[in-house]
């Protein structure tokens, strides 16, 4: 005779919690990093890559907090890991934004500001050459297994950072509101070779229009500047690649210092 097998609802109420609350903070992590969260990956593929994460992770990840879904510190505690998982991604799309303000940068002083469309994406107008710095930046991030690690460092973030119902510390939230400042450095270092050489390349043009007023600047300025600055960016795409790999792998160092600070 075939054993019956029996299940509580109170086993049914851990077994969801134990793959519910992951799920969100890797549904949180996918909707929001780079490559991830591109319009052009189907919503269903999302929900279907996190709930595969969780299926796999949730084992491994020890016993939940002892709150029941159904109640204020559930709704925290999904809350708190919404919140988790954004950071991280908002974290990793930091990297992105300073390669797409580089572009911004250089394409405003080759000339090239009317020259933009509407990027899904960000939800606006993006400057033709920020998007296709982004692209490449997206391609060097495939290149290196950062999608990969980005999952590793989420799995690790249950390690860092467990599950529970304690509040979330502020010193980690000013930690991630302070990368946020590397953007604009990062990205106009990036883009100051080409924005030196265009300057002096302007100036130059600029004496020699008051030293004959006859030379019509408007009308060979943008054609010289702008084949310039593109055989100037033909030397930097070299260098991206090199310019790029340590701040993937600093971002990844810099997540978990900003989980481990949110820890209270």
């Amino acid at each position: 005779m075939p054993a019956i097998v029996s299940v509580t609802s109170d086993q049914l109420n851990l077994w969801l919690l134990a793959f519910l609350w992951p799920f969100v903070r890797m549904l949180a992590l996918i909707s929001t990093a780079p490559l991830f969260s591109e319009r052009a990956v189907p919503r269903s593929a999302k929900v279907g890559l996190a709930a595969l994460l969780a299926i796999v992770v949730s084992p491994t990840l020890g016993a939940m907090p002892a709150v029941p879904l159904m109640s204020v510190g559930g709704l925290w505690i999904m809350v708190q890991q919404v919140l988790i998982g954004a950071a991280i991604g908002f974290s990793m799309r930091l990297v992105f934004a300073m390669v797409q303000a580089a572009g911004e940068y250089v394409g405003l002083q080759m000339g090239l500001s009317f020259a933009s469309f509407f990027d899904p994406t960000s939800g606006g107008n993006t400057m033709v050459l920020a998007r296709l710095l982004n692209v490449i930046a997206i391609l060097l991030f495939l290149a290196v297994d950062g999608h990969l690690m980005l999952i590793m460092v989420l799995v690790q973030s249950f390690q860092v950072l467990p599950v529970s119902d304690a509040p979330l510390a502020a010193g980690g939230w000013f930690l991630l509101a302070s990368a946020g400042g590397h953007v604009i450095s990062d990205g106009l270092m990036l883009a100051l070779p080409l924005i030196a050489i265009l300057l002096t390349l302007n100036l130059a043009m600029g004496i020699l229009n008051r030293v004959s007023p006859q030379f019509s600047i408007f009308a060979v300025g943008f054609p010289i500047t702008l084949l310039a600055g593109m055989a100037m960016l033909q030397l930097l795409m070299q260098y991206l690649g090199p310019f790029l790999e340590p701040r993937f792998a600093a971002t990844f160092t810099s997540i978990l210092e900003f989980l481990g600070a949110l820890r209270s």
